[in-house]
């Protein structure tokens, strides 16, 4: 299996270095700027967008204007590759998965992408128009390098992120099944009845947080006092940006070396965010970006992640006899079945049905000609059957950790 995996490098230019990437990356924004610009106007005028092809060639005739010659100093790749990126931006937008391009400004976090003529040493990597650049391989690069991409953080920080193409070796099958359901409470809580805590970073950080704004509100605009401020304040939302990565990321991979079958909500994250009572808590847990890793590293590593329906009422639902509530208030915690007379845990019970659902989907995608690797498509179709007579006997599976909890 062919996959595109990205090794995140750090870079430590010299003075020197540093001025000709500022020159990369200003002559970059600027035809963002321009090229977004343009398109705005031209709709607004005609109605029709200008296509992309159309804006390339502009892009290369601006450089030849007298006025913008100085555009000359940066490399010509690295400037397409911003028409290339603002097409993408409207593409994801048009498609709803992302706000309308916005204009860049130097003092947000900027990044150029390399589509060639890039190298590596030792302990270096070669940027055209910048040189050798001393940079900190932490671990080996693998498989063919396609392109890379230098960003420079709010804090002054230096990146190269290296996206390599490369052979993946299919590990062996995994046996282990689990549902997961999210939350802010607990980050996550599964159907074999174990939870991980929210770590709750930004919270925990939030004190500092408010002292350093309130420090940066007072110092006085364009001074070095205020740059100071500023960089403190960069500094400590990078911490809770580089916490809540390193906890998602080894949560999800702790999850797909141990599970082949994963299932979880597909939770409209933009639509919950809306609730001006949860919003701050539900935006620092980044269940967004737990989602997708869970899906890339499944396919890296054989587990089969399936999202559940957002409409599945998942949380009403008596994993025992399939009675559904009519309500249930999220200050409840725990609810007691009327028929069945089990008392659920709201959370572990979500998960169990999420697993039962998962697996129902599942031997649904498999009879209609998907390839599953995990199991036998047999076996598959003999626990569907069963769990549209009995969804309890499908439950405590898992051949990873102990039985499911009923709550």
């Amino acid at each position: 299996m062919i996959i595109r995996k990205a090794f995140r490098y750090r870079l430590y230019p010299t003075a020197e270095q540093e001025q000709a990437l500022a020159v990369q990356f200003g002559h970059a924004r600027f035809v963002w700027n321009w090229a977004l610009a343009l398109r705005k106007i031209t709709y607004q005028e005609t109605g029709k967008g200008i296509g992309y092809y159309e804006l390339k060639r502009r892009a290369t005739a601006l450089k030849h204007q007298a006025e913008t010659e100085w555009l000359q100093e940066a490399d010509s790749q690295v400037l397409q590759g911003k028409i290339e990126d603002l097409e993408r931006a409207y593409k994801n937008f048009f498609e709803k998965r992302a706000k309308f391009p916005r204009f860049k400004s130097k003092r947000d976090g900027q990044s150029i992408r390399y589509p060639q003529r890039f190298k590596f040493d030792e302990n270096s990597t070669y940027l055209p128009k910048v040189g050798w650049v001393k940079t900190k391989f932490h671990r080996p690069l693998e498989g063919r390098p396609k392109n890379v991409t230098v960003s420079k953080t709010k804090t002054g920080k230096y990146f190269v992120s290296v996206q390599c193409e490369m052979e993946m070796v299919e590990p062996p099958v995994k046996s282990g099944e689990i549902g997961i359901d999210l939350g802010v409470q607990s980050f996550l809580t599964t159907s074999e009845g174990w939870k991980r805590d929210n770590p709750r970073h930004l919270q925990q950080a939030e004190r500092k947080l408010i002292r350093l704004q309130r420090q940066l509100s007072r110092r006085v605009k364009g001074s070095a006092g205020r740059e100071r401020a500023r960089n403190l304040l960069a500094h400590q939302h990078e911490r809770v940006a580089n916490q809540r990565r390193d906890f998602l990321q080894k949560l999800s991979t702790e999850l797909v070396g141990h599970y082949g079958l994963i299932g979880m909500e597909d939770l409209n994250v933009r639509g919950l965010v809306k609730n001006r009572r949860l919003a701050k808590a539900i935006a620092a847990t980044g269940w967004g970006a737990f989602g997708r890793m869970l899906e890339y590293k499944g396919e890296w590593y054989s587990s089969y992640v399936h999202k559940v329906d957002r409409f599945f009422p998942s949380s009403k639902t008596c994993n025992h006899c399939g009675y559904v509530l009519d309500e249930l208030p999220l200050s409840a915690r725990e609810w007691q079945c009327p028929i069945s007379g089990t008392i659920h845990d709201r959370d572990i019970n979500s998960a169990i049905n999420i697993l039962n659902e998962t697996r129902a989907g599942v031997a649904r995608s498999h009879a209609g000609g998907e390839s599953v690797r995990w199991r036998e498509g047999a076996t598959i179709l003999a626990e569907a059957e069963s769990l549209a007579a009995s969804p309890h006997d499908l439950l405590g599976k898992s051949q990873f950790g102990a039985g499911v909890s009923e709550g």
